[in-house]
C-alpha cells in the first residue's frame, strides 16, 4: 500500500500557509521560522541593514566534549551503585539517565 504524507507549513507570525522556513543565527544560537512570502520579504528587509555592515564568520570546528577524570569516576560510582541495586548497566557508553536520577537522589539522603 503507498503512502502520501504531505507537510503543510504555517506562518508562524500570522497563521495562515507558509512558503518557505528562514532559517538564522543570532548569539550563538540557530533559529528557524515558517513564513509566507510577505513576512519573509519583510524579515529580510528589516535585517538587511544589519547584514550589509556585518562580515561573514566562519563556521567554528566543532568542539569534542573533553571527558574528565572525575567525570570517568562518577559514572564508575554510579555503576558500581547500580549493580549493588540490581540494576543492569553496560560496562560502556552513556548511563540511562533514569539510572543517574535515581543515584543522585539515594546519594541526597546520605
Amino acid at each position: 500500500m503507498a503512502q502520501r504524507v504531505t507537510v503543510a507549513l504555517e506562518d508562524d507570525l500570522e497563521g495562515g500557509p507558509a512558503d518557505e522556513t528562514v532559517r538564522f543565527g543570532l548569539g550563538g544560537a540557530e533559529y528557524e521560522i515558517d513564513l509566507n512570502t510577505k513576512n519573509a520579504a519583510a524579515f529580510r528587509r528589516k535585517i538587511s541593514p544589519f547584514i550589509e555592515h556585518a562580515r561573514k564568520a566562519g563556521r567554528r570546528p566543532a568542539r569534542e566534549a573533553a571527558r574528565s577524570t572525575a567525570g570517568r569516576q562518577r559514572s564508575g560510582d554510579i555503576r558500581a551503585w547500580a549493580k549493588s541495586q540490581g540494576i543492569t548497566v553496560s560496562e560502556r557508553g552513556r548511563m540511562p539517565a533514569s539510572v543517574v536520577e535515581q543515584y543522585q537522589a539515594t546519594s541526597l539522603r546520605y
